[in-house]
C-alpha cells in the first residue's frame, strides 16, 4: 500500500489558508473576540456571507475579500448594534492605496444592507478587520489600531455604525502585551509546528485554529489551491519588484545623461567665463577702461 505524503503546514499568511481557518466558528469566535475584545462565548450566531466575494478593482488581484460574515451578540452583553457585518481580509503585498481600498468595502455594507425598513436605526454596523503583513501606518509603532468617523478638533465620534482595525504583523513586539489578540498574531506568524504548539497551548479557540490548518494542510485538493496561490502572490511580488528595477535603471540612466549634458553645457559656460576674465585683465592692462571692455563683448 502506497503511503500516504505528510505535507508541511500551510503558511496562514496567504490568503487561502486564512480564509480556510476563518470557516472554522470557534477559530473565527476566538479571533473575532480578540479584535473586538467581547468574550467568545457571547458571539451566538454566525452566519457567513459571500466567503468569496467578487473583485471589483483590478488593484484586487492579490486582494480576495476573505470572509463577510454577520454575527449577533449575546443581548446579555448590553453591547450596541447587536448585528453586525464584519469584513476579514489578509493582505500579504503592499498596496499603497489599502486605506481608500478598505474604507470602499466597509462603507459598501452598509449601502448592500437590504430590508432595514426605511429606518436607519435598524442598519447594522459595518466593521471592517484588515491583517496586514506590512507596515501601513507608519505614524504608530502599535500594531493593532481602530479608527472610526470622528471630529477633527475634539475628536467626537459622529457615530459608532462603521469602524476599521487594522492589524500590521511586522509591528509585532517581542514581548506580548497580555491580549488574546498577540497570541493570535504570534498564530499567524508562526512556521513550524513546534512554534504553533507552544502557541496554541492552553487556548481552545487557537487550538480549532491550529487543529483546521493540519487537516486543509494534508487535503490534497486544498493543497494545490494553495499552492496556486503561493504562486500568484509570488509572480505578483517577482513582477513589482522587476517593475522597480527596471524604472530605477531608465532613471539612473536617464540621470547620468542628463548630468552628462549638464556637467558639459556647465563647462562651457565656466570656460568662457575664464576667458573673458583673462582677457579682460590684459586689455585692462592696456588701459582699456571698463566701458571700453564691455562693449568689445558685447
Amino acid at each position: 500500500m502506497k503511503r500516504k505524503k505528510n505535507y508541511p503546514l500551510m503558511n496562514p499568511k496567504v490568503d487561502f489558508a486564512f480564509k480556510e481557518i476563518m470557516l472554522d466558528e470557534q477559530a473565527l469566535k476566538g479571533f473575532l473576540g480578540s479584535v473586538l475584545k467581547v468574550n467568545p462565548e457571547q458571539i451566538k450566531e454566525i452566519i457567513y456571507k459571500n466567503p468569496n466575494m467578487p473583485k471589483v478593482h483590478k488593484e484586487d488581484k492579490l486582494s480576495i475579500l476573505d470572509v463577510r460574515i454577520m454575527i449577533e451578540v449575546d443581548p446579555s452583553s448590553e453591547k450596541k448594534h447587536l448585528l453586525k457585518e464584519i469584513d476579514i481580509e489578509m493582505q500579504v503585498s503592499y498596496l499603497s492605496t489599502w486605506g481608500n481600498r478598505s474604507i470602499y468595502y466597509v462603507a459598501k455594507m452598509l449601502t448592500d444592507q437590504r430590508g432595514i425598513d426605511k429606518k436607519y436605526s435598524n442598519i447594522k454596523k459595518a466593521i471592517g478587520i484588515d491583517v496586514l503583513d506590512f507596515t501601513y501606518m507608519k505614524e504608530t509603532k502599535r500594531f493593532h489600531t481602530v479608527y472610526h468617523v470622528s471630529e477633527d478638533v475634539e475628536h467626537l465620534k459622529l457615530s459608532d455604525i462603521i469602524e476599521w482595525h487594522l492589524i500590521e504583523l511586522p509591528k509585532i513586539p517581542k514581548k506580548s502585551d497580555g491580549t488574546e489578540l498577540y497570541q493570535w498574531v504570534k498564530f499567524f506568524s508562526a512556521r513550524t509546528p513546534k512554534e504553533f504548539a507552544m502557541i496554541v497551548q492552553g487556548n481552545p479557540y487557537l487550538e480549532a485554529a491550529l487543529k483546521r490548518l493540519e487537516v486543509i494542510s494534508q487535503d490534497e485538493k486544498k493543497r494545490l489551491e494553495y499552492t496556486a496561490r503561493q504562486k500568484a502572490i509570488f509572480d505578483h511580488e517577482s513582477y513589482i519588484e522587476d517593475s522597480y528595477n527596471r524604472g530605477y535603471a531608465n532613471g539612473e540612466a536617464n540621470g547620468i545623461e542628463k548630468g552628462r549634458a549638464e556637467g558639459e553645457a556647465k563647462g562651457r559656460a565656466e570656460g568662457r567665463a575664464e576667458e573673458r576674465a583673462i582677457l579682460t585683465k590684459k586689455l585692462k592692462a592696456q588701459g582699456m577702461t571698463d566701458e571700453q571692455i564691455n562693449a568689445l563683448f558685447s
